[in-house]
């Protein structure tokens, strides 16, 4: 904890900045991590004097672990959290469907089970040892157009109001952000009028071994979700009729006993917090306006169903960083900020319609139509590779900017697994087929990483946030790097 008090030390905000980021949640600290590393001009604020205590999201999926291994935080994340390998759909001690992790191309093979806050921790701990700062209780009160940027007015712990100019502004503050009202950017859609109750718990020794598994329980009683976390603790997500109240032990194993595996149901000895909420499905109309841009639940926000909110944001922030970075650098044209939201957009759309279908099979409750539902579900996953691509799904590995559809083939667009090409922190990377004579040594060449792959076919120049730029790339780095602008998304090469 020492480290995380260190990125809030306290010092006064800069009169202006190249980006100012307000909120230090998971996307607004991944996204501050990106930029110290890359070297970029950013100031952070929170209006929370500390990462706030609760497990809110507790997923971390192999495509946000990816990103996250390029800023340095992956392998302690790990080792903090519980690795999952698998996830089922039951009806009460009925498995209707199982699925695994375990034959994912990635190097991150697993849904880590692991609280936001650990992982706000880990992040707030790697920006300090890059250099960089969290300013803690300060509040962002309005800002606006000072062209090319913006002058934000921010409130300092001591009720001083300070000016502060930034090129850029990015919204990393939450469903309900000042930065995108401010901007004046809608956020259609609705918020599901079913109730959830939320309760991380401990469980007597012995009874969870039914729980292992992230599960859904599907029943015509309501919908149930437990999963494992770290610290000997489960997660229990179930809906409730209205006006319920934050669940207590004995209303959590109610829950259980009759919504779950039934026979030797879990006993709750600790409830460690619980709450209630409503679900809001809603994505921004636009995920930047100027120099405003929008990322994390301020961009989108869904149902926490498959474990992807946090993961999406974290991803915001690895897609906005490095084209930050190209265009303050004067590497890229301004332009290149466009490909944000046309990239990360149909990421978040696609996103909500999924969770949100997820969430309409789950809260069913008629008994005929849950019944036919299971049945479907338990014949579905017989069917080959249903599990394989639910797995890639929840996992995000699908996630892909290509415009033509996956064929096995290249796609200029899509993801490029670290397990084939080893990502090289935030630099491009060029990926060479290993010569049968010749040197083979790799290196750096300014912003470009080369390095020759045992088994690949053609040169790949691999973006920094490890999406594919072009295929077919001349092999010399020198090359490369003097038309690295004409590899940009949009460019000509596209």
């Amino acid at each position: 904890m020492d480290d995380v008090m260190a990125s809030t030390r306290t010092t006064a905000l800069p009169m202006q900045t190249d980006v100012l980021i307000v909120g230090a949640g998971p996307a607004g600290l991944t996204l501050a991590a990106g930029l110290t590393q890359l070297g970029v001009d950013h100031v952070l604020i929170e209006r929370a004097d500390s990462v706030q205590p609760g497990a809110k999201a507790a997923f971390v999926q192999p495509r946000a672990l990816e990103y996250l291994d390029r800023v340095g935080v992956a392998d302690r994340l790990v080792a903090a959290g519980i690795r999952g390998h698998h996830f089922s759909v039951h009806d009460g001690a009925r498995t209707l469907l199982r699925g695994s992790y375990d034959n994912l191309d990635t190097p991150f093979p697993m849904m880590l089970l692991v609280s936001q806050q650990t992982t706000e921790e880990h992040l707030n701990r790697r920006l300090t040892e890059l250099g960089g700062m969290v300013h803690r209780r300060h509040k962002l009160i309005t800002f606006s157009p000072d062209f090319p940027g913006v002058t934000a007015a921010v409130a300092a712990p001591d009720g001083s109001v300070r000016a502060v100019y930034a090129r850029y502004l990015i919204g990393a503050d939450g469903v309900y952000s000042r930065v995108r009202s401010t901007a004046g950017i809608a956020f259609p859609g609705k918020a599901r009028e079913q109730l959830f109750a939320l309760a991380d718990v401990r469980l007597e020794p012995g009874s969870a071994s039914v729980l292992e598994d992230t599960t859904f329980f599907f029943s015509s009683e309501g919908m149930l979700l437990t999963s494992p976390l770290a610290d000997g603790q489960h997660r229990v997500v179930a809906s409730v009729p209205p006006g319920s109240k934050a669940p207590t032990a004995e209303e959590t194993e109610t829950l259980l006993a009759t919504r779950g595996p039934r026979q030797g149901g879990p006993k709750v000895v600790e409830v460690i917090t619980a709450s209630t909420y409503h679900v809001q499905e809603r994505v921004a109309e636009r995920l930047s306006d100027g120099p405003v841009f929008l990322l994390g639940d301020a961009a989108h926000t869904h149902s926490p169903a498959g474990g992807q909110g946090m993961n999406t944001g974290i991803q915001d922030a690895g897609n906005l960083a490095w084209k930050l970075h190209a265009v303050l650098t004067g590497f890229a044209p301004e332009g290149l900020l466009d490909t944000y939201h046309g990239e990360r957009h149909p990421v978040a759309s696609g996103l909500v319609a999924f969770t949100s279908q997820i969430t309409s099979l789950a809260t069913m409750r008629d008994p005929e139509l849950c019944r036919r539902r299971n049945d479907i579900i338990a014949a579905a996953a017989k069917a080959p590779g249903i599990t394989d691509w639910l797995a890639r799904r929840l996992s995000q590995l699908d996630i892909s900017y290509a415009t033509e559809p996956a064929d096995g083939t290249y796609h200029v667009g899509q993801r490029v697994s670290p397990a084939l090409v080893p990502a090289a922190g935030l630099d491009w990377n060029l990926a060479l087929p290993n010569p049968s004579t010749g040197p083979t040594e790799s290196g750096r060449t300014g912003p470009l990483n080369f390095q020759f792959v045992d088994g690949l076919e053609t040169s790949l120049l691999i973006r920094p946030d490890g999406y594919l730029a072009a295929h077919g790339v001349p092999t010399d780095p020198h090359a490369v790097l003097a038309n690295l602008a004409s590899y940009l998304p949009g460019g000509p090469t596209r």
